[in-house]
């Protein structure tokens, strides 16, 4: 699993333009089939970007991370919400670091999400394997497990599109991605330089500004759709659908990014 450091504090102004919107719309329609849930766990919460909103509408949540500094920027967000009275006494969020293979909570919860295909960080079968049965344990009987996976179609259209540049005034970044196709896992390699202000607090190169560098390596491998279902079922799921690209609709050919909902 890939443990986000220093990138943590970079994580939500390079991905802001991330379809946060359209993940919680996926999650809305799950609730509307399967039942609105009171509990839940957010498996690789990162910086918290899905489970504040659901806390917000009211749900109890577990944010899961392996990353401690992923976490400490989520709960910085989530302390800026309280301030703002933004929970309304209605929700609530349980920070934890833990793995999404082997985690654990005081009680089952009403379903457990993992989105952003974390999944994808899992680089070896016994890794899914055992992701599923930890997030079939950890359920409620009929509860629900929803998570999305990058397609080997998505990890193809990366190394086929790459590199990807950012230049801005006060970060830039060179993204490159090298994909082994027999694996189909993909190596992201990002090097990103953020302008670090002047201890006097003036900006600008006269003041003393200076850019830091950061390198980051991710990998992630890519399963086919029919053996990510077998998994579930395998593991214990009565009921697996698969979903492509945000849209309630069977998954096909040309998905990208596919959402399973599984049942237990």
């Amino acid at each position: 699993m890939v443990a986000y450091n220093q990138f943590a504090y970079y994580y939500d102004r390079l991905m802001e333009d991330m379809p946060y919107a359209e993940w919680l719309e996926f999650l809305q329609q799950c609730w509307k089939q399967y039942g609105h849930p009171q509990t839940i766990a957010d498996l690789g919460c990162g910086t918290g970007s899905i489970a504040l909103p659901l806390a917000k509408q009211g749900h109890e949540v577990y944010g899961i991370d392996s990353s401690e500094d992923m976490l400490a920027v989520a709960q910085q967000k989530a302390q800026e919400a309280e301030a703002q009275h933004l929970f309304q006494g209605k929700g609530r969020i349980t920070w934890l670091q833990q793995d999404l293979r082997d985690w654990s909570l005081p009680v089952q919860v009403d379903a457990v999400i993992s989105l952003c295909d974390c999944m994808n960080y899992l680089l070896e079968e016994e890794d899914v394997q055992q992701a599923f049965r930890q997030a079939y344990n950890g359920l409620k009987a009929e509860g629900i497990f929803v998570f999305d996976v990058h397609t080997p179609l998505q990890l193809e259209s990366y190394a086929e599109e790459q590199p990807f540049f950012l230049n801005e005034d006060d970060i830039a970044y060179i993204w490159t991605s090298e994909l082994d196709e027999e694996r189909c896992e993909i190596e992201h390699s990002l090097t990103i330089f953020s302008q670090v202000p002047a201890s006097n607090g003036k900006s600008g190169y006269e003041h003393g500004d200076f850019f830091q560098r950061l390198e980051e390596y991710h990998s992630q491998r890519a399963y086919s759709l029919a053996w990510m279902k077998q998994q579930l079922l395998a593991v214990g799921f009565n009921e697996v659908l698969c979903y492509g690209d945000f849209v309630w609709k069977p998954a096909t050919d040309s998905t990208q990014r596919a959402f399973f909902v599984a049942r237990k």
